[in-house]
């Protein structure tokens, strides 16, 4: 599994945005999509909440990539 590290700069990022910043798709529209589709997991649950606020400490994951999410 392929982890990643994402500083967060604020009080949260919204998930669709998250995936974008992190690189796993081309935009937040295509972040929408992935989110849509059932494949991400917060904390190890399923999310399908296009914009559910990711904050520092939460783990998300899409494939065998983990997003940790860190205080800048």
């Amino acid at each position: 599994m392929q982890k990643v590290s994402f500083e967060l700069n604020g009080e949260f990022v919204e998930l669709n945005q998250l995936l974008k910043l992190a690189g796993l798709c081309d935009s937040g529209g295509a972040g929408k999509q992935i989110v849509a589709s059932g494949d991400v997991k917060v904390d190890g649950k399923q999310e399908l909440r296009k914009t559910a606020k990711i904050r520092a400490g939460q783990k998300v994951t899409l494939g065998d990539v983990q997003i940790t999410v860190v205080n800048a």
